[in-house]
């Protein structure tokens, strides 16, 4: 018994030990997934973080270059990849909820389980125990009392045989034998009954209980591994399941690589830039000769010396028809700025009717009306100040960028127009409906959301119509020119003209006379031609690509600059079409 008792211990804590390191295992399990989700979650987490630092802000330049395809293409990688994060994180996340949680409640079962069992292990053990306490003592008392028994037997015959001993210690002697006998033969009754009763719970101790707990302390660990196994198997279909989303946030990114279009993205810069400003024509031939022929060949030195002569003379100075000491008839004025030798405009009624000098023969009548006054009294334009940028009209702009931003426009307005006209005419039914069924509301009560519906729609056809007369009507890039006015308005506006215009002045006198130089301006800075510019349009001056300009005037807003040539020659060129670096 003693043997066995030892085997069943030894195999109980075989069996504790390995049921306990089972649900370690699970237990360890469960720690090595939670660190996997957690790197899942911190990988995703720096996946958002790095498509969000490479995304675009709301109205960047990054986000309008978007229009491009290899731009577009890139933004598209970054929706891929922040698609491609949400994925990692669904993979954490159902490894936490399918291994996790449920291996580890599972786990928690597990081991209330394993300590039921093995707590009937004991307890049968202990029982079994008992029993072979009970089944020892008695066997120890038989032993005992049998061997009082055999003593007092023998002490009987001992004393029946001596001749001395009297017949009542006989008896005496031999009714204590027989008392010890009786004694013994229960202790052995009851030693035979303790026996039967150990070997009946020991029976079934070891062929019944015990094997009935191993049985189920061994299905608790095969659960116990199959669900573990069925942990494996999720470990990797979770991620499994998820595979065919994450193949197609690959597939779209090397979509995005297959969508760039380098030819597109030439046209649409093209269009996006395209200025709508005409080729420069070829560079006229210079005949010097022609003024050193006329000099030489005039007599009269009160005669007026021809145009282009004058020109022949000045043209290594910078010769500006305005400037700060000049000052000159606004008639004659507003000739030459059209073209002193073309038939000029029909004059604006500010300049009154035109004159019938002027009709016969407008090249004399136009020099002799700018040699009346040795000093022309209006300010140049540079002295003009800056009118504003008209940045409603989109003048600023290059004429093609203009159109395009004027459609933008007038398409813009339209919508909005279109909504209210829908809003009018909703409240238009509502209000007839409430006229008929006045228990559904006051008709009085939609009159001032009529009103304002009304008042947003003029004002809305007002601007659409002046967008859509911008449109039909380009204006000239010249920084000089007011907007929605004309050039008869900017020169001869309320003091721009000297009162003490004097008329009395000589007429026949030099050229270089009647318009004194303006000092030159510092320059501020160099800027070198990006693109050639053809400099037709009044005011500005051409350039050719890489050359190099000083630049006179800064930028003020209104996308032109002012710059001068080596020889003196100035003029604006667009901001956008050279590289401008300042002195510091």
């Amino acid at each position: 018994a003693d043997c066995l008792d030892f085997v069943l211990q030894d195999q109980c804590d075989i069996i504790d030990k390995h049921t306990q390191s089972g649900l370690d295992l699970v237990e360890k399990y469960v720690k090595f997934v939670k660190e996997r989700t957690e790197i899942e979650q911190n990988y995703a987490k720096q996946l958002r973080n790095l498509t969000k630092k490479y995304s675009p802000k709301r109205g960047s330049k990054e986000e309008l270059e978007c229009r491009f395809s290899n731009h577009q293409a890139f933004l598209d990688i970054l929706n891929e990849m922040n698609d491609y994060a949400g994925q990692r994180e669904l993979i954490a996340e159902n490894m936490m909820i399918n291994i996790c949680i449920e291996l580890t409640k599972y786990l928690q079962e597990l081991k209330q389980e394993r300590k039921t069992h093995l707590s009937e292990a004991k307890k049968a053990q202990q029982s079994l125990e008992g029993t072979y306490k009970q089944l020892d003592n008695s066997k120890k008392r038989f032993e005992r009392e049998w061997r009082e028994a055999e003593k007092a037997a023998q002490y009987a015959e001992k004393t029946d045989q001596d001749l001395n001993a009297t017949k009542a210690d006989v008896e005496k002697a031999k009714q204590q034998a027989h008392m010890r006998t009786h004694i013994a033969e229960e202790c052995k009754n009851d030693y035979a009954l303790q026996l039967q009763k150990y070997n009946k719970e020991q029976n079934q101790f070891y062929f019944t209980d015990m094997p009935l707990i191993f049985s189920r302390l061994q299905d608790m660990d095969e659960r116990r591994i199959k669900k573990l196994a069925q942990g494996y198997i999720l470990f990797a279909d979770t991620e499994r399941q998820v595979m065919p989303i994450i193949g197609k946030c690959l597939e779209g990114i090397s979509r995005a690589g297959t969508n760039v279009n380098e030819k597109n993205d030439s046209v649409v810069l093209i269009e996006q830039h395209k200025s709508g400003f005409e080729r420069p024509g070829d560079v006229e031939f210079e005949d010097y000769s022609q003024g050193i022929n006329r000099a030489s060949s005039d007599s009269s030195l009160g005669t007026p010396k021809g145009p282009l002569e004058l020109l022949g003379k000045n043209r290594n100075k910078t010769f500006r028809l305005f400037n700060k000491k000049s000052k000159v008839d606004p008639i004659s004025l507003s000739m030459l700025i059209y073209h002193p030798f073309s038939t000029p405009p029909t004059p604006s009624p500010a300049n009154g009717p035109p004159s019938p000098k002027f009709g016969r023969d407008p090249l004399s009548y136009c020099l002799k009306e700018i040699n009346k006054t040795v000093k022309p009294r209006i300010s140049s334009f540079r002295t003009l100040k800056r009118t504003s940028v008209d940045t409603e009209g989109f003048t600023h702009l290059p004429p093609e960028q203009r159109r395009k931003r004027l459609q933008q426009k007038i398409d813009d307005i339209s919508k909005e127009l279109q909504k209210e006209m829908d809003q009018s005419e909703a409240l238009g039914k509502m209000k007839d409906v409430y006229e008929k069924n006045p228990q559904m509301g006051d008709p009085a009560s939609l009159a001032p959301q009529i009103t304002q519906t009304a008042q947003n729609m003029e004002r809305l056809r007002g601007e659409l119509n002046k967008y859509e007369v911008s449109f039909l009507n380009p204006v000239m890039p010249f920084e000089f020119c007011l907007h929605n006015q004309n050039f008869s308005y900017v020169l001869f506006s309320p003091g721009a003209i000297s009162d003490d215009t004097d008329s009395s002045q000589a007429i026949y006198t030099e050229f270089d006379d009647d318009f004194e130089e303006e000092e030159v301006a510092a320059p501020i800075g160099q800027c070198t031609a990006l693109y050639n510019f053809p400099g037709s349009s009044e005011g500005t001056i051409s350039m050719q690509e890489g050359e190099v300009l000083s630049v006179v005037e800064e930028d003020k807003g209104d996308g032109w600059t002012r710059v001068r040539r080596n020889n003196g020659d100035e003029g604006y060129i667009p901001t956008s079409y050279a590289t401008i670096t300042l002195n510091k």
